[in-house]
């Protein structure tokens, strides 16, 4: 896998800002999106999503149809001023593995905790932790993206800037 190279305020972006706007196609082929925590792995040259066993919604239709969408439309909470919107297209795999630890999962552990930080409260109850077990094993995303593009500083009244990333079939 080739490194994810982008410019340092697009990555600020992938770094900073506290969701993205995952979206999967269901089986109509209608939009189906929600707010998510994205690992930005630019070594690996891809981005890490996870999602519930119990709600598995996006596994399903992403292992139907691989095209996904993240937009990263809002900087509240990220410390970012006037950054770009930045748009990812790709594909996605979801291995039919279910996750309870894993390098990844830890990591996105250690950023939900940060971007989120309601969530260490609840981390920290063991009988919400006992009573949430299916929330807590996970389905591991992996999204490769094929297009980037972004909007400076927000302004949609202007074309994108674009980026083909080459290293995806």
């Amino acid at each position: 896998m080739a490194t994810l190279v982008v410019p340092p305020e697009v990555e600020a972006v992938f770094q900073q800002v506290r969701t993205c706007e995952f979206t999967t196609l269901a089986g109509d082929n209608a939009p189906i999106t929600w707010p998510t925590v994205a690992l930005y792995e630019p070594a690996k040259g891809r981005f890490v999503i996870t999602t519930s066993i119990g709600l598995p919604q996006k596994a399903y239709n992403l292992r139907r149809t691989p095209k996904v969408a993240m937009l990263y439309s809002d900087a509240t909470g990220s410390g970012l001023t006037t950054p770009p919107t930045v748009l990812v297209q790709g594909h996605a795999v979801c291995p039919d593995q279910i996750v309870t630890q894993s390098q990844e999962l830890d990591t996105l552990g250690r950023l939900l905790m940060v971007r989120q930080p309601i969530s260490a409260r609840y981390a920290a109850n063991p009988l919400t932790r006992w009573l949430s077990d299916w929330y807590l094993m996970r389905l591991l995303i992996y999204v490769t993206p094929h297009r980037i593009r972004w909007w400076p500083h927000g302004d949609f009244s202007h074309p994108p800037v674009e980026l083909e990333v080459d290293h995806v079939a």
